[in-house]
């Protein structure tokens, strides 16, 4: 158990971390409840997904700007098809939009791939392409989602063998979340693509000759990367009811719950459960300073800072490891 620990210590400093601003709102907010935790899970769903997004390119040396936009296009054209449609519909709007966030994660990898120009440039590039796309499908919030879909999100998951003060604390957000989450990351990691993705994330030549393809590995990467944020948008859709055209604040949350959950923005280092558990924190901060009644424009910079402070200290420990 020590072991296991210490093997995973920063994973553990940030399981704590959370219990200490658990505790804090709790003393802020005495009669804060299940009801409250099942708010905070929904509001976490669609930055969990960026999160999940981001964490996979990184792990693979890249970063991906336009994950927000990505989300904006899946989370727009789930609304739009969804929009006056019956409610079995749904069942062919999620794995079309699905493949769809697949498809343009795979697209930002083809491109970087193909024409070599650094990720960071593609990706910013995509962000505006993307945007544009989401604003030609939806111009303004709108359109609708199915309410067996919806429900998915909503209320807590009964289960027999526990009273009901337990089930009200296991709210359906987190439990799709759990679940979406693992059926891509667990068969992932094993694989032998998941390893190819660490491979190329800590250095691309030492990759390339031990016989991994570096350039399929990293469209992969995209992809699936891509698919994280087509499951962010359905979140967000889900979540809301309609479909957001125009990108949230997503991109600078990913990159600094990445950092905060232990990846090396170097690449080849982490995995996703420190990541997950630093979003988590990152908006329990947000959700304490609301009911501090601290102004939400200070609030705003406040959590602005935190990202920026994160993001930037993570970049110092890849430079310093770089040159080591």
């Amino acid at each position: 158990m020590i072991r296991l620990i210490r093997r995973n210590a920063w994973v553990a400093g940030l399981c704590v971390l959370f219990i200490l601003l658990a505790v804090t709102t709790k003393l802020i907010q005495p009669d804060y409840g299940a009801g409250d935790f099942g708010s905070l899970m929904r509001a976490v769903l669609p930055y969990a997904f960026a999160v999940a997004a981001q964490t996979v390119v990184v792990i693979a040396g890249g970063i991906d700007l336009s994950v927000a936009a990505m989300m904006a296009v899946t989370s727009v054209t789930a609304a739009a098809m969804m929009n006056g449609a019956s409610e079995s519909h749904a069942l062919f709007v999620v794995p079309f939009v699905l493949a769809l966030g697949l498809c343009l994660g795979a697209l930002n990898g083809f491109l970087i791939v193909w024409t070599r120009v650094p990720d960071i440039v593609v990706t910013l590039s995509t962000l505006f392409v993307f945007q544009g796309v989401a604003l030609l499908i939806l111009d303004a919030p709108g359109g609708g989602a199915a309410e067996w879909l919806k429900g998915l999100v909503v209320g807590t998951v009964p289960i027999p063998f526990l009273p009901e003060s337990v089930t009200a604390w296991i709210p359906k957000a987190l439990i799709v979340l759990v679940i979406c989450l693992a059926v891509v990351w667990i068969p992932l990691r094993r694989s032998q693509l998941g390893l190819s993705i660490y491979a190329i994330g800590s250095s691309e030549l030492a990759a390339f000759r031990s016989g991994v393809s570096v350039a399929r590995t990293k469209i992969a990467a995209y992809a699936i990367g891509g698919l994280f944020a087509a499951m962010g948008g359905l979140s967000l859709t889900l979540s809301t009811g309609i479909g957001a055209p125009i990108p949230g604040p997503y991109l600078l949350a990913s990159v600094a719950a990445v950092v905060l959950g232990g990846v090396a923005l170097g690449g080849g280092k982490g995995g996703l459960l420190g990541p997950i558990i630093a979003v988590i924190v990152l908006r329990l901060v947000r959700t304490d300073l609301t009911l501090l009644a601290v102004d939400p424009n200070a609030t705003t910079i406040i959590e602005g800072l935190i990202m920026v402070i994160v993001v930037m200290l993570g970049a110092f420990l890849a430079m310093r490891g770089r040159t080591r």
